[in-house]
């Protein structure tokens, strides 16, 4: 509903003004009729019969009637002059970075309105500035991390590639262990600059699905068995647990594949000291759930909150040979979201599950 500030100021002048004339009239006649009371034997009587005589006793009362509705008029309308110097001066602070002051009014004037929108409007500016912050320092980590990130197996490939080429090398066999270890630096590096491309692109909805009608179970069964030498090497046993009826859903069964292979490697890295990792697989109503269950090492609960944070790390320790990229989960999270699903993880009593709920197919 439309705020009609000009319409109520006319509105609320016209009666004041109305007002303002009536008691003017009132006190008119009140001062006529007790002035022979209230002026008897004193100077402002003589002043009052010296007035009339100059301009006449009908003129008198004009006078004192117009300056009578004046007073009253401007008495009224002091309020609403009040509260505009008020918006005005609150308008100036905030406009020196003062986001935190909030304008008030009297609750029934007729400001009331304009100043709750300007409160409002106020409110939307300092949360888009404190999001804008928040970008900012988001977008200087992200660039220091993956700054750090690059550069640890970027100066590996460049130093044992320098002693390469400046033949500083005993045989072949070091020869060959140089290059190795260079390779494996240069894997590492495509393995980052992948991720954090597939992430931006991610974050900035770049990524296009190929929706494909598939059964969850089949694609986890397969997955099972894909892992199964690293179940083995890590002597883990590995099953999957579902429905008899198949469950199907809509999706990108690449995008989806990586969500589960980040899950079922984090699964097998952490809980080792657990011997088993358990899929279980599920339908409520209209949705699917996969709960990929690992007994080994506790997610402590100060961490939880940020395990689907980019570059974040449980392990604080981990060094490039055993941890990631750190935006697997983030990017797992991105993931799922897109296809119009939540993913979230508990972690207690040495038990940690990651849920993923997808939208299922009738």
């Amino acid at each position: 509903m439309k705020d009609r500030i000009a319409l109520r100021m006319v509105w609320q002048t016209l009666m004041h003004m109305a007002i303002s004339i009536a008691l003017g009239c009132i006190s008119i006649i009140f001062l006529v009729a007790g002035s022979e009371i209230l002026t008897r034997g004193s100077g402002l009587r003589s002043l009052i019969l010296r007035v009339a005589n100059i301009l006449g006793i009908q003129e008198t009362m004009y006078v004192a009637g117009i300056i009578l509705i004046l007073a009253f008029f401007c008495f009224f309308q002091w309020r609403s002059y009040r509260n505009l110097e008020r918006i005005g001066q609150s308008v100036r602070y905030i406009s020196e970075g003062n986001f935190d002051d909030v304008i008030r009014v009297a609750p029934r004037s007729t400001f009331s309105n304009l100043a709750k929108d300007m409160n409002v409007l106020v409110e939307r500016l300092k949360n888009s500035l404190d999001d804008e912050r928040r970008a900012e320092q988001t977008k200087n980590e992200l660039i220091t991390n993956v700054s750090h990130d690059l550069r640890t197996p970027l100066t590996s490939v460049l130093g044992y590639l320098g002693l390469v080429e400046q033949d500083r090398y005993r045989d072949e066999v070091e020869l060959r262990h140089y290059v190795q270890i260079a390779y494996e630096k240069s894997q590492r590096l495509h393995v980052l600059i992948n991720d954090l491309f597939e992430y931006t692109r991610m974050r900035h909805d770049a990524i296009p699905l190929q929706q494909v009608t598939m059964s969850l179970k089949e694609m986890l069964g397969q997955l099972l068995v894909q892992f199964l030498p690293e179940l083995q090497q890590a002597e883990m046993e590995g099953k999957l647990y579902g429905d008899d009826k198949e469950i199907l859903i809509s999706g990108d069964p690449g995008k989806l594949v990586r969500v589960f292979e980040n899950l079922l490697s984090n699964a097998i890295a952490y809980g080792k000291e657990g011997k088993r990792l358990e899929i279980r697989l599920r339908k409520e109503a209209r949705w699917a759930f996969v709960e990929v269950t690992n007994y080994g090492e506790t997610i402590s609960a100060a961490d939880l909150p940020y395990l689907f944070d980019r570059f974040y790390r449980v392990d604080k320790s981990r060094t490039e040979k055993s941890g990631g990229s750190g935006l697997g989960l983030a990017i797992a999270k991105g993931i799922v979201e897109k296809h119009g699903g939540e993913i979230s993880v508990t972690s207690d009593s040495a038990v940690t599950t990651f849920r993923v709920r997808l939208p299922a197919l009738d």
